[in-house]
């Protein structure tokens, strides 16, 4: 039975980022997925600074920032929506499009998680060592000799079969089949805050007028959210309910139609509910995110609640984060140690997103707190201009490790199979300074762009000892 070198379960936002990861550097991936098309609810509405600059390097982020309008990552509180000139803005940890220009070369997006899923599986159907199948459920999945059996039902029609993965990916949510099987345990905390979330059409960007921004908090009838969700009319508006004071059932249209008009502060604006739902905030982290030859990552391995906009963004980064990492351990330029640093890395990360989600302030945070765990250390963007035009400095990352330096001699590693490939950039020395790339024997960077310590010449010597700056 052939056996792939990896399998995703799961084709969330983590699953899709790490497959595009390793089957753009040559890794044939098989991804699994139990529905067979995106879920309609946008769940997320933010892409973070950093999640943006992946998609950027993909070629991706127009398509991506076709999928919703143009905001400021601020949130505005007000009475009702038609007071939002008089309302007050509050920092959410994301940055502006004046402050990402200083950081980025890109900015946060408000795009729908619908949207961005749709973009990415299509994106990794074009890649030739990926396979997708949807409307696949995994019922078991157990050790072998060359990594681990996986038994599959096709939803529709219910028939059976086996795959076998060299390395398991579990991207399988909350309740992960994947984790469950490897008999992972997890911490968890339930039932933080009942909430009720409706998706709508209403021309509410007309009520708010030049007052563009990603979240808005209203006060009528009660505290209640809006958030884009897609270009033009389609919003999110949610709020929380006490399951000991009101009953478990939904609003009916006529009720929700009247609560946002009131929240809204425009008692005859056209409104179309599209979906309606309830869920509960609530928080975990699983025990371990390594289990051998398998790997836990975005709900799967943590879950935070909404606030803050971090759920989403988190999961991108373990997708990107252990991709790269297991690419290079099946192309043999890394030991399989290198696999220990993915959770040494990831978890810190997600214990603060997770412990911000808990704080009912969680969703006011200043920017300059925050991008920080967003960034994750990647070297800092800086605009250079170059014989083929002006590019940033995120721009000369590659597959493999790239060196920066001033003027220093190039040092040949391509002939080594055992160790990464290594592009060699000569930087001005302003340049070279604003990116740390000064010092003698200059820098080398990982894909992700963190710095990698070791120096080019021990690299072969020093690739499972690497630590971000």
């Amino acid at each position: 039975m052939f056996v792939w070198p990896v399998v995703v379960v799961g084709a969330g936002p983590a699953g899709l980022v790490a497959a595009i990861t390793l089957a753009r550097a040559g890794i044939r991936t098989l991804v699994l997925n139990r529905r067979v098309a995106v879920f309609y609810h946008p769940r997320a509405t933010v892409v973070s600074l950093r999640s943006m600059e992946l998609f950027r390097s993909w070629g991706l982020e127009p398509e991506m920032r076709m999928g919703g309008d143009e905001v400021e990552w601020r949130m505005l509180a007000a009475p009702t929506l038609s007071q939002a000139a008089a309302g007050t803005l509050i920092d959410v940890g994301y940055p502006t499009t004046a402050e990402s220009a200083r950081l980025s070369p890109t900015r946060p997006a408000a795009v729908p998680q619908d949207h961005l899923e749709t973009i990415l599986i299509k994106y990794l159907r074009t890649l030739p060592d990926a396979h997708v199948d949807l409307g696949v459920a995994v019922e078991d999945i157990w050790p072998t000799g060359n990594g681990f059996g996986l038994r599959l039902r096709t939803e529709a029609g219910g028939t059976h079969r086996v795959v076998e993965a060299g390395y398991l990916v579990g991207a399988d949510g909350p309740r992960s089949v994947v984790r469950q099987c490897l008999g992972v345990g997890v911490q968890s905390t339930e039932e933080v805050l009942h909430s009720f979330s409706a998706v709508v059409r209403a021309p509410l960007w007309d009520v708010v007028g030049r007052h563009r921004y990603g979240i808005y908090l209203t006060e009528m009838p009660a505290l209640g959210t809006f958030l884009p969700a897609g270009l033009g009319d389609r919003w999110v508006y949610g709020f929380s309910w006490d399951p000991r004071i009101e009953g478990g059932a939904d609003l009916s249209q006529d009720q929700m139609i009247a609560r946002i008009r009131a929240a809204a502060g425009a008692l005859d604006l056209p409104v179309r509910t599209l979906d309606q739902r309830r869920f509960t905030f609530s928080a975990a982290m699983a025990d371990h995110f390594r289990s051998g030859d398998a790997f836990l990552i975005g709900d799967a391995a943590h879950r935070v609640t909404p606030r803050g906009g971090t759920g989403m963004n988190n999961a991108i980064a373990d997708g990107l984060n252990l991709g790269w990492k297991l690419s290079w351990v099946l192309r043999g330029w890394a030991p399989d140690s290198l696999l220990d640093t993915y959770e040494a890395e990831r978890r810190p990360v997600a214990e603060h997103n997770l412990a911000r989600s808990l704080d009912p302030m969680g969703s006011r945070r200043n920017m300059r707190d925050e991008v920080r765990f967003d960034l994750g250390g990647r070297v800092p963007h800086v605009w250079i201009d170059t014989a083929a035009g002006r590019v940033s400095s995120l721009d000369l990352l590659g597959p493999g490790l790239s060196h920066l330096s001033v003027d220093q001699p190039s040092v040949q590693l391509d002939d080594h199979s055992n160790i990464p490939p290594v592009t060699q950039h000569v930087l001005d020395r302003r340049t070279a300074v604003v990116l740390g790339a000064d010092q003698p024997g200059g820098i080398l960077l990982r894909p992700d762009g963190i710095v990698w310590e070791a120096p080019p010449s021990a690299a072969a010597n020093q690739i499972d000892h690497g630590r971000a700056a």
